[in-house]
């Protein structure tokens, strides 16, 4: 890259995070900023600078986009499930020898007057609710609804940005909603439905954290799904705010 010239910031997003972070970024005329979105979500928020929508084909695909598009900095600021795109950003960064940095807001911890039962994964979470209520309330979002699909005398309160496909739990209602969402809602929803179980995972962040603290004062229990594993070696820091102080101290980085 040419002294002087723009230096171009690749965003992994899809995150409230990574479109703060886009945003501050972006107001920078030394850097063109790009974030990819995966495109699972129909209408997706779109961050400000410079969008691109859909999969890189592996790590492969990704190393070979960094290349051509003269990446100076690669930030995965993805959910904290997106877990096969935070191993391809590692092994794309490694291989072309681009400084990558991870955002990874902190997880939700239980307080006092909590009722969490931690699980590894949707179907540990499938296998606990036999013993724990009869109606349910999934905020899981649309993909993996499989792993309860054969749950047929349990009734589903499932929320999502975007329509669910099958399989799917039998008896369910859909309930089409973005965050962030408020107490005073989260509350009305567990009594309107008689909720007495929450199925949710550890996606931190305070968007919608909310029902958390209705389960807690409802005395409903709550299915934690545990976050999956990170690339170790990969620095992480919280928020954009300290994503965007990082970038400034990266060599080729700003």
């Amino acid at each position: 890259m040419n002294a002087g010239a723009e230096r171009h910031i690749l965003i992994l997003g899809g995150t409230t995070e990574a479109r703060r972070l886009a945003e501050e970024l972006a107001a920078d005329p030394a850097l063109r900023v790009t974030s990819s979105l995966a495109g699972r979500v129909a209408a997706p928020r779109l961050p400000a600078g410079e969008v691109r929508i859909g999969g890189f084909g592996g790590p492969e695909g990704l190393a070979h986009w960094l290349r051509e598009q003269q990446v100076a900095a690669l930030i995965d600021a993805t959910h904290p499930f997106a877990g096969t795109i935070s191993f391809n950003a590692a092994r794309a960064a490694a291989a072309v020898g681009v400084p990558l940095l991870a955002v990874r807001r902190p997880g939700w911890v239980a307080g006092p007057g909590d009722d969490w039962r931690d699980v590894a994964s949707l179907a540990d979470a499938a296998r606990a609710l036999p013993a724990m209520g009869e109606r349910v309330f999934l905020t899981t979002g649309r993909m993996g609804l499989g792993a309860f699909a054969h749950l047929e005398d349990k009734w589903f309160l499932v929320r999502s940005v975007d329509a669910p496909e099958p399989p799917a739990p039998p008896r369910m209602e859909v309930l089409l909603d973005r965050g962030p969402f408020t107490l005073d809602g989260e509350r009305e929803l567990l009594r309107r439905h008689a909720i007495d179980v929450l199925v949710t995972k550890d996606s931190g962040a305070a968007a919608t954290a909310a029902k958390l603290t209705a389960a807690r004062e409802a005395g409903v229990p709550v299915v934690v799904v545990r976050r999956p594993p990170v690339p170790e070696g990969v620095p992480e820091v919280p928020g954009p705010a300290e994503a965007a102080a990082w970038l400034r101290e990266t060599p080729g980085g700003r």
